[in-house]
């Protein structure tokens, strides 16, 4: 199975430098990227959207924060990841609308269980109806308070150690307290998905008074020498990485 990840983590996007000062990749295919004629070639050849999802997604792009919901091609690489590792155990840290959450819940078998993780109950009211439509609210347990108190209250509940899968996309500055506490409840060969590590190219070099990128980019070098974990960061949508603890 180790094997069959690595393989995975090999198959890259393609990247193109757009000019000076702009951002050497392409962005998501519902916002900065939409424009791109490979990355809409991609979508429309690889894209497997369940009927529900694409509902939830057209819904999303109504709210003027849409922006901020994951990339449909990535959701759809982290979906096959948890296939691949037989997940049955996600959490979700900043679920938004809930696009991802379905993704994943969809993904599992049965007895999947998914924690997602959101503070703003217009989200989770977006959500839930989708997840009744879909046949999934049973397998997602949403959490309406901070990540951080879900995370501590799972390993206080004696769940270390036992989650597959954890994908963190919330507010930025907090990344690496959700990393080390997703690093303690992900069992061994279990994968932290990591969204936004490229912030649209200001991790590298970034301004002073940028606190969010300098967060991020602190990440970034933390993880590439992080021996607790083998490790991959993808471009595709804002640059995601993929950490699989060892």
């Amino acid at each position: 199975m180790a094997a069959d990840i690595k393989m995975l983590f090999c198959i890259g996007f393609a990247v193109v430098l757009t000019g000076v000062g702009k951002s050497a990749f392409i962005g998501k295919s519902h916002s900065a990227g939409r424009d791109n004629a490979v990355l809409q070639y991609v979508v429309n050849n690889s894209m497997r959207e369940h009927a529900v999802l694409t509902k939830l997604r057209l819904r999303t792009l109504e709210d003027k924060w849409n922006r901020m919901m994951v990339a449909i091609e990535q959701a759809q690489l982290m979906a096959n990841l948890i296939r691949l590792i037989n997940a049955t155990k996600a959490i979700e840290i900043g679920m938004y609308t809930g696009y991802n959450a379905l993704s994943m819940a969809l993904a599992m078998p049965e007895n999947g269980h998914v924690v997602a993780c959101e503070t703003e109950v217009i989200y989770v009211d977006i959500a839930k109806p989708f997840f009744i439509e879909a046949g999934v609210e049973n397998k997602i347990n949403v959490q309406l308070q901070i990540a951080m108190k879900t995370l501590n209250e799972l390993i206080a509940n004696g769940e270390a150690g036992t989650y597959d899968f954890v994908f963190i996309d919330a507010d930025k500055v907090n990344y690496d307290g959700y990393y080390e506490k997703s690093l303690e409840l992900i069992r061994k060969g279990g994968i932290i998905a990591i969204d936004n590590v490229l912030w649209s190219g200001k991790v590298v070099n970034p301004a002073p008074d940028d606190l969010t990128s300098q967060s991020l980019d602190a990440l970034n070098k933390k993880l590439h020498k992080d021996q607790r974990i083998d490790l991959s960061m993808l471009t595709v949508g804002d640059g995601l990485t993929l950490a699989i603890k060892r």
